[in-house]
Parts: structure tokens; sequence; C-alpha cells
């Protein structure tokens, strides 16, 4: 497959002539949506789930669907009937040639005082994991973490410690609209040496093969 870095937490994986995109938010590009035959959306905050461009990105594409949690799904299933799908954890399931399992429950500790809401994961193709505002571990191997690298609701420590749990190939960073180039050599430094995989960053818009 190969792996576009959007801004933020969205990415998207094209092959075969097919593309599935996840998590194109606010933070991200307006039209990182459009042309994706699948949208897959971990959770409801806004960097996450933008419904002006999934509207958008459904209605330039008529064949495209959304898999995604009943929160986001109870937005958009009425005007898009049958091309919206609720899923939770342990689903599984194929969409424009993907194959797509569904990881975790409940978005990351932000504040004691702020109730969690619902988070999913998705691995695509058994390889690339993207687990939205969760440290959320597979409970099979992961080639490609989609590592949320910067967040409110984290410390270096526990980005640290999510990698070594995992035990990806590699770690690619996302979530990391709020991490400055004045810092990012630390980050890099701190979790390319303690996390014990190999840890690099893509600038939105470039490309890997996964």
């Amino acid at each position: 497959m190969k792996l576009t870095k959007k801004s933020h937490a969205c990415v998207r994986l094209e092959k075969d002539g097919r593309t599935l995109v996840i998590d194109p938010g606010n933070f991200s590009e307006p039209d990182a949506a459009v042309g994706a035959d699948v949208v897959l959306v971990t959770h409801e905050h806004p960097d996450h789930f933008a419904e002006d461009r999934l509207r958008a990105a459904l209605e330039a594409g008529p064949g495209a669907e959304i898999w995604t949690l009943r929160s986001v799904a109870d937005q958009l299933s009425a005007a898009f009937p049958g091309r919206v799908h609720t899923v939770g954890h342990g689903d599984a399931f194929s969409a424009a040639g993907f194959d797509v399992q569904v990881h975790g429950e409940l978005h990351a500790v932000i504040h004691p005082d702020i109730p969690r809401i619902t988070n999913v994961g998705y691995l695509v193709d058994g390889s690339v994991f993207h687990p939205g505002d969760a440290l959320t571990v597979p409970d099979q191997p992961v080639e490609t973490l989609m590592l949320p690298v910067m967040a409110p609701w984290s410390k270096i420590s526990e980005v640290i410690d999510y990698v070594r749990e995992v035990r990806p190939r590699r770690a690619i960073d996302i979530h990391d609209a709020l991490l400055t180039d004045l810092a990012r050599p630390i980050y890099d430094r701190q979790i390319g040496g303690l996390g014990g995989t190999d840890h690099g960053r893509l600038t939105p818009g470039d490309c890997t093969e996964v």
C-alpha cells in the first residue's frame, strides 16, 4: 500500500486504484477525504471528524462509504442511507478491497473531570494501525503504527512506552499539529532512541510504501 500523510491525524492509504482515508478532521486539508472509496473515523472530536468535509466527500463520490462509531454515524446516516456503517471493538469488515479490524473502546483520559467518549482504532490489511486518540494495543502484530505523538491527553513517556508495548516494525508520527518545529527534534530523539523500533515522520503530502 501507498501511505500519504495528511495534516495532523489524517492518512490516506491507496492500493489497486482504491483509496481509504482515516480521520479527515478540521486540522487536516479541506479536501483530505475527497476521492476516497472508504473513510474511517475513530471518534467525534473535530480534529478527527469534520462533518462538512465528510458530507462534501460523500456528495462528490456517490460510491464512497464511511465506517465509524455510533456517535459519528448518527450525524450522517440519515442523509446518506446505506453508506454509513457503525462499528465497534472486535468488528471486522472488508471495503473497497481493504480488510479492516476494529480495536479499542474509549478515548484516552484527558482529565478525570472530563467524561471519556468512545474511540476505536483501525488495523488495515493486518499491517497499518491507527489508534485514534488512545493508546490501544491490538492483540496481533502491527507492521506500521501510526503514532499519536503529541496531544493534550499524553506525555512523551507514555508515547515511548506505547511503542515498546505494540512493538511495530516502524512507527510514523500522527496527531502532530500542535507539535512545533522547535520541539520536533526532542521528540524524534527520545522516541527514536527509547522506543525500540524504527521511528520517523512525514511532512504532510509525503508518501511511503507500507
